[in-house]
Parts: C-alpha cells; sequence; structure tokens
C-alpha cells in the first residue's frame, strides 16, 4: 500500500525565483529542493567549493608532487564499482598528465573482497610501487595499511567512506568524512575525492614553478568521467555535486567526452548530445558495473582509459553482454526470491534477510535493491563468497541508516559481523553461514527499535498538480536539461485523466493516450500490461519521445490509482 503526498515548499523562496524570472512550475519544484536564490542553480566551476577546505588535500598534494618529482613509482589500488572504476581513471589520467609514474590494480571481488585488504598489498607489491594510493576504498583498511608499511610501501587513502573508530596508519587520508574534517560537502563521491586532489596537487606543482617550462594540464577534461561516477554511487546531489555533474554533462553533451563514455553510449543507442543524469545512472552506471559484478572490473577501467574509438568500443560491448548476463541472474534471483517471499506479509516484519545457496554474490546488491522497492523494508541479501563465508550487501528505506544499524548489531553482538561497513542507503557485510539466523533476528530487533511506523509505508511525495499551460516541450526540456538525483530528486506531478487509448508495445509496456480538458497526451507506463481503467489518478514525470527526428512531449507514469 502506497500514499501520495505533495512535497512542501517554502511559497516565499517560489515568489523570489519567480521574480528572477523562472516559470512558476520550475520555481515551485526548486523552491520544494531548498532553493531559495537563483544564483544556487548556477553550476559554473567557479562556484566549486576551494580544494583548501578539504582536510589534508594539501598534504597529499606535497607528497604526491614530492613523488613525481622523484619519479617514485605510484599504483592506484581501485574499487570495483563504477565510482572506483571512474575514481582509478580520473586518477590514472590526472597523475600520468602531471607527469607522474602511475599504474592500477583492482581486487576481484570475490578473491580479495572490498578494499586495500593484506593479500591486495601483496599482490601490489610484485609491480615493486613506491606507494599505494587507495580511491575510494582504504578509511576502513588498518590491517592492510600495516602490511604495506610492513613491506615497505607507502600508503595514500582518498576515500569517501564513513570511518570506523580507528583509523588506518596510512602517511595520508582525505576524506571528507572523517573527524575534524570541515569540508561543507560531505557528499563527495569516491570519484568526486581524487578530483579535488588532483587540483589540489596542480595547484602545488603550479607554486613550485613545475609549469614555467610546460603547459599545464587541463584537469577539467576529467569532468566527465566524475560525473558518471557521482551519480553512479548515489551520493547525494547537493550543490557541489550539481556542479561537478553538470559541468561533466555539458562535455558530454559537447561531443568532448571520454572515448569509452561515447562507446557504452553507444552501445545502449544513446547521443552524447541527450545525455542526463538518468542516462549516467541507468544506462552507463550499470553496463561499467557489470565488469565488476560478473567479471573483473579492469575491463571497465580499460574502457575509461583507451583514446581509441575502436579499441573503447570493443570493451563497451564486452560490458554491453556482461549487463545482458547480469540482467538475466538478476530475473532468476528476482523469481527465487519471490518465491521464498510468496507468504511474506509486510506488516509482520521491518526488516528483510535473505540467502539463497545458488545467488551470484556479484548481483546481491541489485537484488536487495529490487525487493526493498517491492516491500519497502530495508534489505539485506547474501549469497555465499569464494572465502567460504557469506557476503551480504544491504538496501535500507528512508527510516533507517544502515550503516548505523549494521554497527548497533556489531557492538551488541561483536560476534556475528565478521566485517562492514558502508552509508545510510547501502551497506555490505561478511558472516559466518552458521550465524544467519542469529544475524536476522538481531538485524531485525535493532530495525524494530529505530524504524518509526511512518516510516514502513511506502510514501510517494510529488510537486503537485501541473497546470495545463505547463504540458510544454520547453518545460519538459528544462527538466531534462537540470541534474536529479540522490537529494535532488526528479520532479513527480500528478493529474486526473482519462485513459482514451491503451496497447503493448514491446510485450510489456503500455502505450497510452490520456484526455485532459484541453486536449490530449501521449504517455507511457513502462513494464506493466495491466488494462487500466478509464479515468485514472496518474503519478508521472515529465519527458521528450524522439522519434523519427521529431520531438513529441510525453508523460511517464509512474504511478496510478
Amino acid at each position: 500500500m502506497s500514499k501520495i503526498t505533495r512535497r512542501p515548499y517554502s511559497a516565499d523562496a517560489a515568489a523570489r525565483l519567480e521574480a528572477s524570472g523562472i516559470l512558476p512550475l520550475l520555481a515551485r519544484i526548486y523552491a520544494a529542493r531548498g532553493i531559495s536564490d537563483a544564483n544556487e542553480l548556477d553550476t559554473d566551476i567557479k562556484h566549486l567549493l576551494s580544494f583548501s577546505q578539504l582536510i589534508n588535500a594539501e598534504k597529499m598534494a606535497c607528497l604526491l608532487a614530492d613523488a613525481i618529482a622523484s619519479q617514485k613509482k605510484i599504483l592506484i589500488v581501485a574499487d570495483y564499482d563504477a565510482d572506483g572504476a571512474t575514481a582509478c581513471a580520473v586518477g590514472l589520467r590526472g597523475l600520468s598528465a602531471l607527469g607522474a609514474r602511475v599504474d592500477f590494480i583492482v581486487p576481484n571481488r570475490f578473491e580479495y573482497g572490498y578494499g586495500l585488504t593484506p593479500e591486495i598489498v601483496r599482490l601490489a607489491k610484485q609491480s615493486e610501487p613506491d606507494i599505494l594510493l587507495t580511491v575510494d576504498n582504504g578509511i576502513a583498511s588498518v590491517e592492510g595499511v600495516a602490511e604495506a608499511h610492513k613491506l615497505g610501501m607507502q600508503v595514500l587513502v582518498t576515500d569517501h567512506h564513513l570511518p570506523g573508530d580507528t583509523l588506518p596508519d596510512a602517511e595520508c587520508i582525505v576524506n571528507p568524512n572523517q573527524h575534524g574534517c570541515t569540508f561543507p560537502s560531505k557528499n563527495l563521491a569516491g570519484v568526486g575525492v581524487m578530483f579535488y586532489v588532483l587540483i589540489a596537487l596542480r595547484a602545488e606543482m603550479r607554486k613550485r614553478g613545475v609549469f614555467e617550462t610546460k603547459p599545464e594540464p587541463n584537469l577539467g577534461s576529467l569532468l566527465d568521467l566524475v560525473a558518471l561516477g557521482t551519480v553512479a554511487d548515489v551520493v547525494k546531489l547537493d550543490d557541489n555535486n550539481r556542479i561537478l555533474v553538470q559541468q561533466g554533462l555539458q562535455r558530454i553533451r559537447s561531443g568532448r567526452c571520454n572515448a569509452g563514455i561515447r562507446a557504452l553510449l553507444r552501445v545502449a543507442r544513446k547521443t552524447p548530445a541527450q545525455t542526463s543524469s538518468y542516462e549516467l545512472g541507468f544506462i552507463v552506471g550499470p553496463r561499467l558495473n557489470a565488469a565488476g559484478r560478473l567479471d573483473d572490473m579492469s575491463l571497465g577501467i580499460r574502457c575509461l582509459l583507451t583514446d581509441d574509438d575502436a579499441e573503447a568500443s570493443e570493451i563497451a560491448a564486452k560490458l554491453d553482454m556482461l549487463n545482458h548476463e547480469r540482467r538475466s541472474i538478476e530475473a532468476d534471483m528476482q523469481d527465487t526470491a519471490l518465491s521464498a517471499l510468496d507468504t511474506f506479509d509486510p506488516a509482520d516484519s521491518n526488516s528483510l534477510t535473505l540467502f539463497n545457496e545458488d545467488w551470484h554474490q556479484g548481483v546481491i546488491g541489485i537484488l536487495a535493491s529490487r525487493m526493498k522497492d517491492r516491500f519497502h523494508r530495508p534489505v539485506i541479501a547474501f549469497a555465499h563468497s569464494v572465502r567460504g563465508e557469506l557476503k551480504g550487501s544491504g538496501r535500507s528505506i528512508a527510516g533507517l541508516h544502515l550503516r548505523d544499524a549494521l554497527d548497533l548489531v556489531s557492538k551488541r553482538q561483536p560476534h556475528l559481523i565478521l566485517k562492514f561497513g558502508g552509508h545510510a542507503m547501502a551497506a555490505g557485510l561478511s558472516i559466518r553461514e552458521e550465524h544467519l539466523n542469529a544475524f536476522r533476528l538481531a538485524f531485525e530487533a535493532v530495525a524494530q527499535e529505530l524504524i518509526d511506523k511512518e516510516a514502513l509505508v511506502k510514501t510517494i511525495v510529488t510537486d503537485g498538480v501541473m497546470d495545463p499551460d505547463d504540458f510544454t516541450l520547453s518545460i519538459a526540456r528544462s527538466l531534462q536539461q537540470q541534474v536529479w538525483g540522490q537529494g535532488f530528486p526528479e520532479p513527480l506531478l500528478e493529474g486526473q485523466f482519462r485513459v482514451l487509448n491503451q496497447r503493448v508495445v514491446g510485450d510489456k509496456h503500455l502505450k497510452l493516450k490520456l484526455g485532459t480538458n484541453t486536449g490530449s497526451l501521449d504517455a507511457i507506463h513502462f513494464f506493466s500490461t495491466e488494462p487500466l481503467p478509464e479515468t485514472i489518478h496518474a503519478v508521472f514525470s515529465l519527458s521528450i519521445n524522439e522519434y523519427n527526428g521529431n520531438e513529441g512531449l510525453q508523460l511517464i507514469v509512474r504511478h496510478w490509482s
């Protein structure tokens, strides 16, 4: 059961935005997202927060500048998701442009697990690096850093995940979420942190006079990668992240994007000029992530590192095939999960803990997300790992901070969780199989304690009813050009419609003609073939449908009653 509610907004803020020339509907939408001044929508790069506010960024810049000057070998230790892959590509491209000797290694998630583990350190040692530089990981790698020091390597950590009680003894840590960092944007993705370190490094090298005899590299050319990793990691799109994403999207739309991103868009039959944050999050990101989920993320990283269009296309085709395989595995896992939950009543539980012997470790995060959406409960899905443990991936609802919940479980019953980490909405953990039921009970107890009853009711939040005059391509285009995502949600609107015509297209979508008091509108209800009644109350988003070179307004129905 779902309830529909309208997003509150400040009428004064909306009036100020209108007075600055913004259309009333858009002013209302922006005001509901905390915007009170039109200047807050300005995503010019000059408004980006300074690296000087990010603790240890200047210290790490000095260490890296020294390493470049003495030609020490730097090995980037990446993570196996889209954020980690883009952070690795940004780090390698940026450091290379600044004169560093740099290479990368990315752990196979099935063999080595997450982060800078002692095993990965020993593997990295075979390349004989002087410095290990982590991207999108390392904040919890106490043992890994100790092993690196034992083997004679320095460690620089760039990460954005929440730190635990003990920090690793690295030479330098840059993480906006570490204690004592006053950087205003705590929501930087791993790729954003690496980008900031590069900006600080360039400034340090400028100070040292390095660029008096050679040109400075244009780090802005990396912003398409920063945008991709930021959107794909579903971090909150605060003002600073929106600048990073919008700047990256502008590069992509103007045709100046990374060959790998261009190839991934092409294999999905998308064009750079029409790219939005949706394409980054739901088209490019999943294809990149497929490498880390089913195979080896080095394939995805190589796609982002090549400047050769033919090579990028070849790798993108492989990633696309992996993504199709991932979808098939995911569908089978969903069927198994739903079959096991056939008699499950969400009213009986505040959480869901799932496990099946045959589930794929690389896809459990997606399964947890799908089940969370279906039952509106925090979900942790487990699969066997190659180490004989159960590897879990969790997704949460707004009423439960998942990492904090796991921390509470761990503090109360220290023997249950071998290791864990993550964010408010997503987390990962490992347990022993014999502790599965005990963990299920302990997690449910914490969920019962922390989640308010109101949070257990799925709420669809809209931006209200549209004026008939607002159903225009111009407004749809304005919405499409804006950066939407976590913390700055895409507008959903609502209204009463007559269903004038409906037919199934592609065997799984409902193509609609909806009537209003002033005319009719094209609409589509994706992944639904259920016939609609003569009149509906619909929650929808605006889109532009392109067909045979023509553009038309189209409503995407998200919910109806």
